[in-house]
């Protein structure tokens, strides 16, 4: 893949330019993507004060890394990198014809809410990125085809570095990775017994930092690193990949020793200071020694990530199928961007029912995507990976719109009591825009504000739930708190939040059907909505015993297969338009 192809994948994935061009480069400097990253976010300040392009921070960067100095005294370093440097400004003002500050590529100032917002939902930054990154990176490869080819035979040493600082960190990594990396290629050329990659990580890592803090979290990896030093013999080596992401390479002789060492390694480091850990063992082992050592690292890596989401065991053996999850990934970042302009996702919408008048008293607006050639790709295929990635905003800002543009269509039709609820996802609870962008998309409309309510999941981070929550019902919107009883603390955020209706989880109420235990706690429920004067809706409904046991305790909305499918746009029109009809001829 060129440097190009890398920076554009990386800019559809939603980094920002600077982060898309360095990390472009990142490999030819042996550097993993996370660093790059990290390093670019904190050169990037220019750019996100709306001041000089990003691309070109990014630009000294990768200037840096392959012409810089590193001793002080190294003038004609200094003065032949300066030269460099005022070089490749010269040539971007040039190609660029003097635009070269972030709100004249864009023709909107990124350092202003508004502003970015208008950014975003016009996908400005994919339209007029591209071109700065390409002139960019044609003016780095041209002027460092040489130093480029000789880079990863270059080193440092720790010691020329005057300062125990974050850059010797990162450093350090390199080095320990480009060595490990030195070590297992000769192995695999050398040994003549089996070979396994094992991969592992800490799960919920994030959890420990949050719980016992940084610092701590640190010495949990120093502690590992440490007894592995103890735990791996000659032919076994291994390194810290990235936070708390571990590699080792070893010989084996066959699959119950390579286990026997995994569970030795287990015992070893699953306890630091009386905290106890779980961790998740992916295992790649080797049948092919002239793949190249990348591919073998991911394999290990598909095999660690599925041993994360297993409840049975932490550690699992590659399987080709992990491949499929891997392709429909990449498949999925790589057309998502042209969905959206294709219009291949669609709004689908759910009716939602009133058991006693038998009729339509709303709905949910879903998505679906419709790709020209694989057909329907559901949610659950999707909404993981663009909520990861953060594309996850587009498509919610789609729909919101879609399903604004149909409460209109439904008034100009007559049609004036169907509100729609959207989904708010959670990444909306950490970011102010959405309140900005839902306001101007009722605006543009001309709906009524409460026509367009909001679903909430009920979410683990209630803390920004409820701040949220209170934020949007001050803005004067219809508040619903989806999957109510999924498994979170669902009454104390009924207590913190300003919620208007609770919709009842499917799971919830198919566990409160198969006992009177549960019936009883599905009648309470439903008395504590009616005395918090809150709207109760159940989801999930599919058969006549759950419309029977929800009439009889005084559940009057439900949404469900027992009444529909989720439906395009225009069917569900059509059955409001007979509905209407029918009403008209009741009622005269």
């Amino acid at each position: 893949m060129t440097h190009k192809e890398k920076a554009e994948q990386l800019l559809h994935q939603q980094y920002h330019c600077s982060q898309a061009l360095f990390g472009a480069f990142a490999s030819d400097f042996d550097m993993d993507l996370k660093t790059a990253f990290k390093i670019s976010t904190c050169f990037g300040g220019g750019m996100r004060q709306g001041g000089i392009c990003g691309c070109i921070t990014a630009s000294m960067l990768v200037l840096g890394m392959a012409l810089g100095f590193y001793d002080a005294q190294d003038k004609e370093q200094e003065v032949y990198g300066n030269k460099k440097t005022d070089e490749f400004i010269r040539r971007f003002t040039e190609q660029m014809e003097g635009e070269i500050n972030c709100r004249d590529i864009l023709g909107r100032d990124i350092s202003k809410p508004n502003e970015m917002a208008e950014i975003r939902k016009e996908g400005l930054i994919l339209q007029k990125c591209p071109r700065a990154m390409s002139a960019s990176i044609r003016i780095l490869e041209d002027m460092l085809s040489e130093q480029l080819k000789g880079v990863k035979q270059s080193s440092i040493q720790l010691e020329d570095i005057p300062e125990n600082n974050e850059m010797r960190r990162v450093l350090d990594n390199i080095g320990k990775l480009h060595q490990f990396r030195r070590n297992v290629n000769h192995l695999l050329f050398s040994a003549a017994g089996n070979i396994g990659f094992i991969q592992f990580d800490i799960r919920k890592f994030k959890i420990v930092n949050d719980l016992y803090g940084e610092k701590f979290g640190d010495e949990v990896l120093d502690f590992i690193t440490k007894q592995l030093e103890e735990n791996c013999g000659e032919g076994q080596f291994f390194v810290n990949l990235r936070s708390d992401v571990f590699m080792i390479v070893t010989e084996y002789e066959k699959e119950e020793t390579l286990l026997d060492f995994i569970h030795c390694i287990d015992r070893a480091i699953h306890c630091f200071k009386d905290v106890k850990f779980q961790m998740s063992y992916g295992v790649y082992t080797v049948e092919d020694k002239e793949m190249e050592l990348r591919q073998m690292e991911d394999r290990a890596a598909m095999a660690r990530k599925a041993a994360k989401n297993n409840i049975l065991t932490n550690i699992l053996f590659y399987k080709e199928q992990f491949k499929d999850t891997l392709y429909n990934r990449k498949f999925i970042e790589e057309n998502m961007q042209t969905a959206i302009a294709e219009k291949q996702f669609m709004m689908y919408l759910q009716p939602k029912y009133s058991i006693a008048k038998n009729e339509i008293i709303g709905a949910e607006a879903l998505v679906r995507w419709v790709h020209p050639e694989r057909g329907m790709i559901y949610p659950d295929q999707f909404i993981p990976i663009i909520e990861e990635n953060g594309f996850i905003r587009r498509v919610d800002y789609y729909i919101w719109e879609e399903a604004s543009r149909f409460i209109r269509r439904c008034l100009d039709t007559g049609i004036k009591l169907c509100p729609v609820s959207v989904n708010v996802s959670r990444v909306h609870l950490h970011e102010n825009e959405c309140i900005k962008v839902l306001s101007e998309i009722i605006r543009e409309a001309g709906i009524p504000k409460n026509l367009l309510e909001l679903e909430i999941t009920e979410s683990a981070d209630s803390h920004h739930v409820s701040r949220k929550a209170f934020e949007l019902k001050k803005e004067g919107f219809t508040l619903l708190m989806d999957d109510f009883g999924s498994g979170y603390s669902s009454l104390n955020i009924l207590l913190e939040t300003p919620f208007d209706v609770i919709k009842l989880d499917k799971k919830f109420m198919e566990n409160m059907m198969v006992s009177s235990k549960g019936r009883l706690i599905l009648e309470q429920v439903v008395m504590m909505a009616d005395k918090l004067e809150l709207g109760l809706l159940a989801e999930g409904v599919e058969t006549k015993e759950q419309i029977e046991l929800l009439r009889s305790i005084g559940c009057d909305q439900v949404q469900g297969y027992y009444y529909a499918k989720p439906m395009p746009a225009d069917e569900f029109f059509e059955l409001l338009k007979q509905q209407e009809n029918e009403r008209e001829k009741y009622y005269g």
